[in-house]
């Protein structure tokens, strides 16, 4: 199939001009003005910006998770973030303790083969880091997997310590791979919880009061520091706060680079909806939603160079999961719905109200992320060669968010009644239509498992 978009204003992380794209089976072809190729289908893509699609490198598909699993599925939630722009996904396999991070591979493989709508790619979560599981690492790399997610909390599923943090750091360096983190003092939270606990303060206010804002500076500052030492290229997932943006911004002035992904509802919410009585278990995340001064930070830490990916950390629970939590804030499943939103919330929030450039915008969602994971220039650029990959965006369509319309598999929406001005209208993957004026055109199935290559450290 040949498709030709004429007239679009297109925008990369670099650029900003007008002209067409030709593409041809699932690349981009040629690039140019007035081309004057004859195509299958055309495009009109006047008054239209046409950018790279998004890509986001932190969901959880189908996850099992304090006894149940996330709601969306390869299939529900690659479509959902197929229709807000999002055209390839990073998920996070979850070594079991005791067992290899090939069995793990082959698990979530089960979950993701021929079911996916858009394109995905995985992250390895080390929970059991051994001499066995060490040298699987090289294993990993070898199948396109270079990244590998740690946690410095959750203890006794999940938490790995320092030692092994370093020993894993050490190997991942040798191999060509990239260490994330979920960086948060798990003891300092479970002693907070326990404390709450016996208090009688079972609220979700008290998820969000057991996770102060030095629990993630903290631990923010020690990974940073372990990755000093050992040299490994380090990323932490998921930064929310004041407090953890200073502590890699210290790390700057020893030239270190650790790269931050934050996530747009840190960006966009904050705690004030956790004094909803029950109701905000619906933003029940870890980390939690933190202050307003939080937000600015974050937005001015974009702007410094400091801050290089908007993720979703996409983990939703219907609401009789979070009902497991009724009367007890710490059986509350963590995670709420946005892989369909995080395009067009940072578009009309960040964008619209001259919070970010529209060429920051494109880094933000897809170019760094592209650069970071190994899967540029294949993903996350608009360039011949590369995967046909486009997002035709609508930049004054008013539309409302809500649960009546959105595509992820959940009840409820942690954005109901937002009015956002800029919309995806037509997206491509790999040079099909997959969704057209809100109109899914591709089968389960079209999405493929994207190998990354080795990290390079430098965007």
């Amino acid at each position: 199939m040949s498709v030709l978009i004429k007239n679009g204003r297109i925008v990369t992380a670099a650029e900003d001009y007008i002209a067409d794209i030709y593409i041809e089976g699932e690349q981009i072809a040629a690039i140019g003005q007035n081309l004057d190729y004859k195509a299958d289908k055309e495009i009109d893509a006047s008054g239209k910006l046409v950018f790279p699609g998004g890509i986001d490198p932190h969901v959880h598909l189908d996850m099992p998770f304090m006894g149940t699993f996330s709601s969306d599925n390869y299939s529900t939630g690659t479509l959902a973030a197929l229709h807000g722009g999002t055209t390839s996904v990073i998920d996070f396999i979850l070594q079991t303790q005791g067992k290899s991070l090939r069995n793990a591979l082959e698990t979530w493989r089960g979950r993701s083969d021929g079911n996916a709508f858009g394109d995905y790619s995985f992250h390895m979560a080390v929970t059991d880091f051994n001499e066995d599981t060490k040298k699987e690492i090289k294993e990993m790399v070898a199948e396109g997997i270079t990244s590998f997610k740690t946690f410095m909390a959750y203890k006794g599923a999940l938490m790995i310590d320092d030692g092994q943090m370093v020993d894993l750091m050490q190997e991942v360096k040798k191999q060509g791979g990239m260490v994330t983190v979920h960086a948060t003092n798990g003891d300092m939270i479970d002693k907070l919880i326990a404390k709450h606990k016996s208090e009688g303060k079972l609220s979700p206010l008290y998820h969000y009061l057991s996770q102060p804002e030095v629990t993630e500076a903290e631990a923010s500052g020690r990974f940073a520091d372990m990755a000093h030492y050992t040299g490994v290229t380090a990323y932490i997932v998921h930064m929310t706060c004041e407090g953890a943006l200073n502590a890699i911004r210290r790390a700057t002035v020893r030239n270190q680079q650790v790269f931050v992904e934050t996530c747009i509802q840190y960006m966009t919410i904050d705690a004030s909806l956790y004094e909803k009585d029950f109701e905000g278990a619906k933003w029940v995340m870890s980390p939690p939603l933190r202050q307003p001064k939080d937000q600015d930070a974050l937005w001015a830490g974009i702007n410094q160079g400091l801050v290089q990916v908007v993720a979703t950390d996409h983990c939703p629970f219907k609401w009789e999961q979070k009902l497991m939590g009724k009367d007890d804030f710490s059986k509350i499943p963590n995670g709420h719905p946005a892989i369909e939103h995080r395009v067009e919330l940072l578009f009309s929030e960040g964008v619209n109200k001259g919070k970010i450039t529209l060429n920051k915008f494109v880094e933000l969602t897809s170019t760094n992320a592209s650069k970071l994971f190994g899967m540029y220039p294949k993903k996350g650029c608009i360039a011949i060669g590369s995967d046909a990959d486009l997002v035709v965006f609508d930049p004054n369509k008013e539309h409302t968010i809500s649960k009546d319309t959105h595509h992820m598999n959940v009840d409820y929406s942690a954005y109901e009644g937002w009015k956002l001005k800029g919309k995806s209208e037509i997206v491509l993957l790999r040079g099909q239509i997959a969704v057209e004026n809100g109109e899914t055109k591709i089968e389960k199935g079209y999405g493929q498992f994207v190998k990354r290559n080795k990290v390079k450290g430098i965007i």
